[in-house]
């Protein structure tokens, strides 16, 4: 019960400090975020939060939820993509509630288009020892008001089923273009990626944004952003495709997709091995703009204290040029005290590139 107060108490605390945060924004050294260019709007990359589905580690991915909401308008923030592994062990539903009581925040508020990690898959011994997943009950299609519209179709998974482990997201943006998230599983088969190209190859996604997430794809800077070849999951060697296989038999042959989100791939206390960018060419020639990021290990490394509340802002001008990547941390930003850590600077955590048509 002791522990239980003690959580309350924190996030109350928490929540006490980010409503006065505005009244604070002026102290030296201190810029929160903000909108940099006029008509441009925000993506939010939401790296793997499985090690904030904890009670220890719950308050801080609380906060960085009621961030998420208190700043929709003052950053324009159309979408939030999150990398996969909503939990840590499949078959702890105790962590799965965690991770459903904090994105139940944003329902009504975002819709939010998520992926599945390995660790949402699988038995109790290992994961991604079997495509068996809790993840369809707490996150299933109606959860959402906020995906009326926006999610407009969804494939089947492994047993038939159709669900958000396959699906589509649409959003009208500002500049009148359409914002398409397509959401492929950890290992994704064949039948999977098929059915994603046969969606990003729609003649009406011909003007769109089209953007892939999925959770294991790409290495980090510090592993020079090379595309993950291993398979070291038994669903990847019973079919499932690695990183390469996704580029090989689905970004490279689709004309229209563009950009690919995903995490997995981390390192303790280390930002440069949680951070990867590249650029590759499609069949039609096109640059496909490839970002991973997973801050899970950060705070304490794997096992710690959830990845220090960092979060991936993308920040897109009205006509895509340039595309402004930033890297910052409400849960630094809280405190007067931590402020100056709230961004983080690095090269590899904040960049601009342009988006070539």
């Amino acid at each position: 019960m002791k522990t239980k107060i003690m959580s309350v108490c924190l996030l109350c605390s928490i929540v006490f400090v980010l409503g006065g945060l505005s009244l604070q924004a002026g102290e030296k050294g201190w810029n929160p975020p903000k909108l940099e260019q006029e008509g441009g709007w925000t993506l939010v990359v939401f790296p793997d939060p499985q090690q904030y589905t904890s009670q220890q580690n719950f308050p801080i991915l609380e906060m960085m939820m009621n961030w998420l909401v208190d700043n929709k308008a003052n950053l324009n923030i159309q979408q939030i993509v999150c990398m996969g592994d909503m939990v840590n062990q499949n078959r702890n539903s105790k962590q799965w509630n965690y991770s459903s009581r904090a994105f139940a925040m944003l329902d009504g508020v975002y819709p939010y288009a998520l992926c599945t990690g390995n660790h949402d898959y699988g038995g109790p011994k290992a994961t991604a020892d079997s495509r068996e997943t809790s993840f369809n009950l707490f996150y299933p299609s109606d959860r959402n008001p906020a995906w009326k519209g926006v999610l407009v179709t969804m494939g089947k998974n492994t047993f038939g089923q159709e669900t958000l482990e396959n699906a589509v997201y649409e959003t009208a943006l500002p500049n009148g273009k359409l914002f398409v998230v397509i959401s492929i599983p950890f290992a994704p088969t064949d039948e999977s990626l098929a059915w994603a190209k046969n969606i990003a190859d729609q003649k009406k996604y011909d003007s769109a944004l089209v953007a892939v997430i999925t959770h294991d794809y790409m290495l980090p800077d510090a592993r020079k952003n090379a595309l993950d070849e291993t398979k070291s999951y038994k669903l990847q060697k019973e079919g499932g495709a690695s990183g390469q296989e996704i580029w090989d038999k689905l970004l490279f042959r689709s004309k229209n997709i563009r950009m690919l989100f995903c995490g997995h791939h981390a390192g303790n206390d280390n930002h440069q091995d949680c951070t990867g960018f590249r650029v590759d060419k499609n069949a039609a020639g096109k640059p496909v703009y490839q970002m991973v990021y997973d801050a899970q290990a950060m705070g304490g490394g794997f096992g710690g204290n959830g990845g220090d509340g960092w979060l991936r802002l993308v920040e897109f001008s009205k006509d895509m040029k340039p595309v402004k990547v930033t890297t910052f941390s409400p849960l630094y930003a809280i405190s007067p005290s931590t402020r100056h850590m709230a961004w983080e600077r690095a090269p590899y955590n904040q960049f601009e590139f342009d988006i070539a048509y």
